[in-house]
């Protein structure tokens, strides 16, 4: 019988289609660009391989784009038809696909759940899990989740640096610096080009204030990203934001129109409007106006593509980024129009519904609000969520730019309570880290610090 990366049982036709499916699964956890390839060609070897289409169907999902939901659907009733063969642990990943469908995330979390349970060396369950949990703000339990299985995984599993990857990520996000950092270490000791890992160390010295360190971090492990997929711009994302606190705007730029932003990179031809993508643009030409840089048309065309998604709200971190290039260009009746389909969808069910609806609604309002310089109404709509704003998802290094807005409104408001109320949290939160060393915050804990 066919196996997958772990000696888990694949219900297949014949090696060719298992060989291709583990070469996409390895491909999916590494983030490599070739990952579709070796999708199609298990299927193409085994239509009926149902885990396979379950994968499609995933793939699908992964991009949280309201379109490739009806690929996604399409690909779980293949997988449900080619069923009959599979075994309890496949049918479980078809019954997360469907749940994912239908909205319920939190269905398919505690599906995937189950099956690390009976299966903690299922690395789709974990992967599946780890990132889902991230993008819902849930920190510890993402942490928990690894956790408990990591006792199970050692050395000999391929795939075994992802393991390590999302304990460090996972420790980071819950302010567990000290073991965060090893195990991305030892990762990228195993696979120097595991994309994950390298990430998760950035985020720990982003924290840490390490600026100089993780520019020397990422410039030394770029030469493994060749052939990663849109993970490699988030990355040098990462650098730019060290650069930006070091002062040096002219080498953001640089990496915004030479790294994460290139038009003339065949990768952000293929997919122009990848979440993270738009994340990783938006939030730095943000921060770059904040400290007085002319950022040139660079907004246009994220506002263009912000235009086309109205009323697609399944990335709930990306929803404010669209608001902020559409106000930045001028267009309000566009963010107003995104702003009703967000509260109208806020107002259905599923896992994100909710949060679309109570918490991204209001940060965007604020968002619109801020460029129109009313900053009082900036700090009324985002005072009440702002101890919920973990929910949207995304690190603390990427949510850092909405507590910043809400920091410069509540300068420009003189609202003392408000800038002290964010400098306090800052100071708990990330300790080694003081707001006095931090560009975004400086004028603020100079100001209103006694």
């Amino acid at each position: 019988m066919p196996q997958d990366l772990h000696g888990l049982t694949l219900t297949c036709a014949s090696a060719e289609a298992a060989d291709a499916f583990n070469r996409a699964t390895l491909g999916y956890i590494k983030y490599r660009l070739d990952t579709p390839q070796h999708l199609a060609a298990a299927l193409a070897a085994d239509p009926q391989f149902a885990l396979a289409q379950c994968l499609r169907g995933y793939f699908a999902m992964l991009s949280y784009k309201q379109a490739n939901v009806a690929s996604a659907r399409e690909a779980a009733t293949a997988a449900r038809a080619g069923a009959k063969r599979a075994s309890r642990r496949e049918l479980q990943h078809i019954d997360a696909l469907d749940q994912w469908v239908a909205g319920d995330l939190d269905g398919a979390l505690a599906t995937w759940e189950n099956i690390l349970t009976e299966s903690p060396t299922d690395v789709l369950a974990l992967r599946l899990s780890h990132f889902n949990y991230f993008w819902l703000g849930r920190a510890r339990t993402m942490r928990d989740s690894v956790v408990r299985i990591a006792e199970h995984w050692g050395r000999e599993l391929p795939g075994y640096a992802t393991l390590l990857s999302c304990l460090c990520f996972a420790h980071e996000e819950t302010g567990n610096y000290d073991s965060a950092e090893p195990a991305g270490r030892e990762a990228i000791s195993i696979d120097p080009g595991d994309l994950w890992g390298t990430h998760a160390v950035a985020h720990v010295m982003e924290m840490q204030g390490r600026h100089e360190e993780g520019v020397a971090w990422l410039d030394g492990l770029e030469k493994h990203w060749e052939g990663g997929n849109n993970l490699k711009h988030h990355l040098w994302w990462h650098r730019a934001m060290f650069h930006l606190e070091r002062r040096e705007t002219d080498k953001v730029l640089e990496l915004y129109d030479r790294g994460f932003r290139n038009f003339a990179s065949p990768l952000t031809q293929a997919q122009p409007d990848v979440y993270i993508d738009v994340q990783n643009a938006a939030s730095m030409l943000f921060r770059l106006e904040r400290h007085g840089v002319n950022v040139g048309n660079r907004w246009v065309e994220i506002a263009d593509k912000a235009e086309e998604r109205i009323g697609d709200c399944l990335s709930t971190f990306t929803l404010p980024h669209w608001m902020m290039a559409l106000t930045a260009t001028g267009r309000f009746g566009a963010a107003e129009a995104m702003l009703n389909e967000m509260r109208e969808f806020g107002r259905g069910k599923g896992t994100v519904a909710p949060i679309v609806g109570r918490v991204a609604a209001p940060i965007c309002e604020a968002v619109i609000a801020h460029r129109k310089g009313e900053h009082q109404a900036v700090l009324d709509a985002m005072r009440p969520v702002l101890s919920e704003m973990y929910r949207l998802g995304g690190s603390h290094a990427q949510q850092d730019v909405l507590k910043q807005m809400f920091v410069e409104s509540a300068v420009r408001a003189d609202s003392s309570k408000d800038v002290r109320v964010i400098l306090a949290h800052l100071r708990t939160r990330f300790p080694e880290l003081p707001p006095e060393k931090r560009i975004g915050y400086a004028e603020a804990a100079k100001r209103y610090t006694n």
